[in-house]
């Protein structure tokens, strides 16, 4: 009987044995996760008596893949969109409007940003200026969305409003993020020929619109996202061992041998293929004796890391915030968080039969290593000082939940897109080895999902070549 082993059991993980299961029915899909738990960054916990998620929170919905795999795993009926889109934008000490027609933050129509008080007079002239501006060269290497933008909108732009939508999804600086990576669409558009910046963001708005415009942007799951991963392991028809750290994969005639325990207790697991979703810095050590080339790029990837902090309160607290679904926090407003989500006001139901309402603060951006090492308390204290001072809140919580996230989210640095191929063609040389998650093309759900799917057509691919 064929034998895969996947090493990973967070989102990617999962879909990647679900996937494998439905392709080879009659072959054996091990799933072997180092810790307790599945779900990777999809994990919630009760905080005063109401489920709250404490890692991704939303999924894309203009993406097939997690709706798909949330329908097909039984939960069609508990998919939940946002309440509101409205969202807030932190400016000089005051709450505005998500500006309009911006793409990631990029400005696509000057006139939309005219009023909103956001930017000063001479930003928003070059903003307007721009579209004349040229000649401007077409890319011919790849660049960092805020050095793109810098350069031709200036560094206000770059600080007000693209580094907090990026920090939100990426826990990064605009000024180290790829373009080619990020936004791919983009970059497409600006590579080869001259053109507005503006025109160009305009134009990939315009056609990720015609994708659906009625359809809601995020879905979630009632009572947590993290249903989702708990439902996939719930329906499974593969093998999960958890509390099983996989410390090595290494070759053997006709297949591969994982190495799986501690060193004095050491096992050898053999399988015929093997799917590595685990993040990119354990990947590279898992992959240095079978496929060293490729573990050395991943070794490459940096990571961020970043904590949540959970608040519940009574609901009349409710009545201090301000409308919308939560605000995103620019680094130079000088706050230690980065973004607040208002979760009772985002999502139904949250929080409502347990009589609480629920906000959660994300803190930590690639590099600052400080804020992070603060105790729990001193985490939300933080959040509760920044929390009066945005909203006015000074109501005292009920209960509250740390989550820290220790190198939880891949910096798609320059060059991202060329070192995944790299590493996708060095493991294209060794039949029946793939690997998948959030460092390669993507750190949202339906991303991880997609490259699941994908190692997993990879590997059988791999095998019936070998068969023939």
């Amino acid at each position: 009987m064929t034998k895969i082993a996947v090493v990973g059991g967070g989102v990617a993980g999962l879909s990647a044995a679900r996937r494998l299961a439905e392709l080879l029915p009659a072959a054996r899909i091990v799933l072997f996760e180092g810790s307790d738990r599945l779900g990777g960054k999809l994990r919630r916990v009760q905080v005063a008596g109401a489920w709250s998620d404490v890692g991704a929170e939303a999924m894309l919905a203009r993406r097939p893949e997690a709706l798909e795999l949330a329908r097909a795993v039984g939960l069609s009926d508990e998919l939940v969109h946002p309440l509101t889109s409205a969202a807030l934008l932190r400016n000089r000490g005051a709450n505005k409007a998500m500006p309009p027609r911006t793409l990631m933050g990029i400005p696509a129509d000057a006139e939309a940003l005219r009023g909103t008080g956001l930017l000063t007079d001479e930003s928003m002239a070059r903003i307007a200026a721009e579209p004349a501006g040229g000649p401007y060269p077409p890319l011919d290497a790849d660049v960092t969305v805020g050095d793109l933008v810098a350069q031709r909108y200036g560094d206000e732009v770059v600080d007000r409003l693209v580094d907090p939508l990026l920090g939100g999804v990426y826990a990064g600086r605009a000024r180290e993020i790829s373009l080619q990576a990020a936004i791919p669409a983009l970059a497409q558009r600006l590579t080869g020929e001259a053109g507005s910046l503006g025109a160009a963001a305009l134009a990939t708005m315009s056609a990720a619109g015609r994708v659906d415009p009625a359809q809601p942007v995020f879905a979630s799951v009632s009572d947590g996202l993290a249903r989702l991963a708990e439902q996939v392991a719930a329906a499974a028809t593969f093998e999960i061992r958890t509390g099983e750290t996989v410390r090595a994969v290494e070759r053997r005639a006709g297949g591969f041998a994982l190495r799986i325990g501690p060193r004095p207790t050491e096992r050898e697991v053999l399988a015929d293929a093997v799917v590595v979703a685990t993040p990119a810095g354990k990947a590279a050590g898992l992959l240095r004796e079978v496929a060293s080339v490729a573990a050395a790029d991943l070794a490459a990837i940096r990571t961020a890391s970043m904590a949540i902090v959970t608040l519940a309160f009574e609901r009349s607290a409710g009545e201090s915030l301000p409308a919308g679904s939560g605000i995103l926090i620019p680094e130079v407003e000088g706050l230690a968080s980065k973004a607040m989500t208002f979760s009772s006001q985002k999502w139904p139901g949250v929080g409502e039969d347990a009589g609480v309402l629920l906000l959660r603060a994300s803190l930590g951006r690639a590099g600052d290593e400080l804020t992070l090492q603060r105790s729990d308390e001193e985490l939300v204290a933080v959040v509760r000082r920044e929390l009066e001072s945005i909203t006015g809140l000074q109501a005292e919580p009920v209960d509250h939940h740390v989550q820290r996230w220790g190198g939880a989210l891949p910096q798609y640095g320059l060059g991202h897109v060329q070192r995944v191929a790299r590493v996708r063609a060095a493991l294209a040389t060794t039949p029946g080895l793939a690997v998948c998650g959030a460092s390669y093309d993507g750190v949202g759900i339906p991303a991880c999902i997609a490259s699941a799917h994908s190692a997993a057509a990879h590997v059988v691919a791999g095998l019936n070549a070998g068969a023939q």
